[in-house]
C-alpha cells in the first residue's frame, strides 16, 4: 500500500472520530452538541421546562473521615495531573522525533523516541491508578457536588470513558507495534497510530479542562445553577480556551523536563562512550523541547489571567492583589531557577564543539542580564513589616527598590530573560557550523538590529508607560513587550534556518563530552517544573474562595476557606516529593527492562 493511502485513511478516521464524538456527546444526553436548541431558547419559544437549581450542601452532607477531605483530594488530584501531563506530553514530541527519523533515515531518532515512549507507558498505569482513586475520593467525600456535576455534564462522562479506552488502545499498539511497523510503508501506519494517540489524549485533556473551568467560570446555567444550555455551551466558558492553551504548552515543557532527567540519570550511569553519547544527545533533545515549549508559556499565562480579570475582577484581585499575591514571588523564583538551569545546561553543552570558543565571551553578559532580571522579578512590592520597621524604612515601600515591585518592572525582567535564553540557544546552535550563504553578514546584522530594537522597545514601553503615564496604559504596554519578544524568537528561527540550512559543519559536536555537573541542571528542571505546577494549581483552585462552583454552589465543608500560604507550601512540597519518588520508580522500571541476566555458565566462563 502506498504512503498516500495511509494518509488518506488517517484523515478519514480522524474525521469520523471527531464527528462521532461531537454527535454522540450531545445525542446521548438528549441534544446534539452542534445544533440543538438550548433550554433558554426553548423557553423563549414558550415551551415549559422545569429548571432545577443547583443544590446547596450543608455541613452534614460532607462525610467526616477524621482527616481533611480537601487534603486527600488535593494530593490524589495533583498526582493524577502530574502523571496525566507526562503521559499526554511525551507522545506529542515522540511523534515529531519519529518523523525526523523518517525524514533523515537515521535510526537513532527512532531509538530515542521508542525509549521515551517506554517512560510514558509505565507512567500511564500510574496515571490510571490515581485517576480511579480520585474519582472514588470525590464521590465519597463530596457527593452532592459530584451529583450536580454529573447532572450538568451528563453523557460527556461516557464520551470521556470512550476516549480513555481509545487512548489506551492507541498507546499500547503504538508502543508494542514499533518494531513491527518500523520500516517501509508500514511506518506511515505507525505514525497514524501515534497521531490518533495524540488526538485521543488531547481531547481527553480538553474535556477535563471544561470541568475545571466550569467550576471557576460557569456557563450554560442560570444564576442559581439551573442548566439552560446544551453541553457545548456549558463547555465553552470564558476560561476554557485559555486553560487549554496554557496546559497544552505547559504539559510539553513539563514532559520534556521529566524525560530530560531520565536522560541525565542514564548518562551518569553509562559505562561506555557510546552510551554516554546517546544519552547526552537525548538530554540535549529533552532540554530543547522543554525550553522551547516554555518560552511562550508566560504569554499564555498572561492571556489566562486577562480572561480571569475580564470574567471577575474580584477573582483576579484575589489571585494577584490579595492573599495569593505573594505566591507570584515564589513563582518568579521557580521560573528563574528553570531559566538559569536551562541556560547553564546550554553553556555547558558548548564544550561539545571547538567552535563554541567564538561565543564564550557572550556567556558572562547573558548570565549577568539573567541574574539581574531574576532579582528584579522576585522583588516584592509590599513588605510584611512591623510598626518599628515601617518607621525605620520611612514607609511600607523601599524608596529605591519599591518601584521594582510593580508589574512594569517585572514585565521588562521576564521578557529580557526569555530573550537572553533564546540567545543562548541560538549561540549553541551556531557553535559547530559556519554559514556559507553570501548574505551571512547581512543576516547577522539584521538579527543584531532586531535584538537591539526589541530590547530597547521592551525597556522603553515598561518604563515610560509603566511609570510616567496613566495606569490604563500599563496593560497595553505589556502587549508590545510580548510582541517584541515573539518577534525576536520567530525571526531568529527563520533567519538562522535560512542561513544555516546547508551550512558547513566545521566543528563537529562530540556527544558525551560534557561534565557530570551539566546533568544536574537536567535534574533541577523537573523539580522546579513540578513545584511550579503544584503551586499554580493551588492558585487556580483558591481563586474560587468558598465556592465549589463560583457564585453558584457554596462550599459548606469544614475546609471552605483559602488554605494558608505556609500550609499550601507544605502540601505542594509533599506532592512534589511524592511525584519525584514515583518518577524514580518509573526510571527504575524503564532501566530494568533493558537489563538481561547472564547465564551462570556464561558468567563462570
Amino acid at each position: 500500500m502506498k504512503p498516500l493511502t495511509y494518509r488518506t485513511l488517517l484523515l478519514w478516521v480522524v474525521a469520523v472520530a471527531i464527528f462521532s464524538v461531537g454527535y454522540l456527546g450531545g445525542d446521548l444526553g438528549g441534544d446534539s452538541i452542534w445544533n440543538s436548541a438550548s433550554a433558554m431558547e426553548r423557553l423563549v419559544e414558550g415551551e415549559e421546562i422545569a429548571l432545577k437549581p443547583a443544590p446547596q450542601p450543608t455541613r452534614g452532607d460532607y462525610p467526616n473521615i477524621g482527616v481533611s477531605s480537601r487534603a486527600v483530594v488535593w494530593v490524589v488530584a495533583q498526582m493524577h495531573l502530574f502523571f496525566g501531563a507526562l503521559v499526554l506530553a511525551v507522545p506529542m514530541f515522540v511523534v515529531g522525533i519519529e518523523i525526523m527519523g523518517l525524514k533523515t533515515g537515521d535510526d537513532r531518532y527512532d531509538d530515542m523516541a521508542h525509549e521515551f515512549m517506554k517512560i510514558s507507558l509505565t507512567a500511564y498505569s500510574i496515571t490510571a491508578l490515581f485517576g480511579g482513586t480520585l474519582a472514588i475520593a470525590l464521590f465519597l467525600l463530596y457527593p452532592t457536588f459530584m451529583d450536580y456535576m454529573m447532572g450538568v455534564f451528563g453523557a460527556q462522562m461516557l464520551v470521556y470513558a470512550v476516549l480513555f479506552f481509545l487512548e489506551t488502545f492507541f498507546l499500547y499498539t503504538y508502543y508494542y507495534g514499533w518494531d513491527a511497523l518500523r520500516y517501509g510503508n508500514k511506518k506511515w501506519l505507525h505514525l497514524s497510530l501515534g497521531l490518533m494517540l495524540n488526538g485521543a489524549g488531547l481531547t481527553l485533556m480538553f474535556v477535563s479542562n471544561s470541568w475545571a473551568t466550569f467550576m471557576m467560570a460557569p456557563s450554560g446555567i442560570t444564576d442559581v445553577g439551573a442548566v439552560v444550555g446544551n453541553i457545548w455551551e456549558i463547555m465553552k466558558g470564558p476560561l476554557w480556551n485559555p486553560v487549554n492553551l496554557h496546559r497544552f504548552i505547559a504539559n510539553i515543557a513539563f514532559g520534556g523536563a521529566v524525560v530530560g532527567a531520565y536522560a541525565g540519570f542514564k548518562f551518569l550511569a553509562a559505562r561506555t562512550p557510546a552510551e554516554k553519547a546517546h544519552y547526552d544527545w537525548m538530554g540535549y533533545t529533552s532540554n530543547f523541547i522543554a525550553i522551547f515549549a516554555f518560552l511562550p508559556l508566560p504569554f499564555a499565562g498572561y492571556w489566562l489571567m486577562a480572561e480571569v480579570y475580564a470574567y471577575s475582577q474580584q477573582m483576579g484581585i484575589t489571585a494577584m492583589g490579595g492573599i495569593l499575591a505573594w505566591l507570584f514571588i515564589v513563582q518568579a523564583v521557580l521560573i528563574g531557577t528553570i531559566l538559569l538551569a536551562a541556560n547553564y545546561y546550554l553553556w555547558s553543552g558548548m564544550s561539545r564543539t571547538e567552535g563554541s570558543k567564538r561565543y564564550q565571551g557572550f556567556i558572562k553578559w547573558i548570565a549577568l542580564t539573567i541574574v539581574l532580571c531574576f532579582l528584579i522579578w522576585m522583588t516584592p512590592h509590599t513588605l510584611l513589616l512591623s510598626a518599628s520597621e515601617i518607621a525605620a524604612l520611612g514607609g511600607s515601600h523601599h524608596h529605591i527598590l519599591g518601584p521594582l515591585g510593580i508589574m512594569p518592572a517585572k514585565n521588562i525582567a521576564v521578557n529580557l530573560m526569555l530573550i537572553m535564553t533564546f540567545l543562548s540557544f541560538q549561540l549553541y546552535r551556531r557553535s559547530d557550523k559556519e554559514a556559507t550563504v553570501s548574505w551571512a553578514s547581512m543576516g547577522n546584522a539584521l538579527l543584531v538590529a532586531i535584538y537591539i530594537a526589541a530590547i530597547v522597545n521592551i525597556i522603553f514601553a515598561g518604563v515610560y508607560y509603566g511609570y510616567f503615564t496613566n495606569t490604563v496604559y500599563k496593560v497595553g504596554s505589556s502587549v508590545t513587550q510580548v510582541v517584541s519578544t515573539l518577534i525576536v524568537i520567530i525571526s531568529g528561527v527563520i533567519i538562522d534556518g535560512m542561513m544555516y540550512k546547508n551550512a558547513k559543519v566545521k566543528y563537529p559536536a562530540v556527544w558525551g563530552r560534557v561534565t557530570n555537573r551539566s546533568q544536574y541542571a537536567l535534574f533541577a528542571l523537573p523539580v522546579a517544573f513540578t513545584w511550579l505546577m503544584g503551586l499554580m494549581g493551588y492558585v487556580r483552585s483558591s481563586v474560587k474562595t468558598h465556592w465549589h462552583i463560583y457564585t453558584v454552589m457554596k462550599d459548606n465543608s469544614p475546609d471552605n476557606y483559602i488554605p494558608a500560604i505556609g500550609y499550601a507550601g507544605n502540601m505542594v512540597t509533599l506532592v512534589t516529593v511524592l511525584f519525584l519518588i514515583f518518577v524514580l520508580f518509573v526510571f527504575w522500571v524503564a532501566n530494568l527492562s533493558q537489563q538481561k541476566q547472564v547465564k551462570p555458565q556464561e558468567a563462570e566462563a
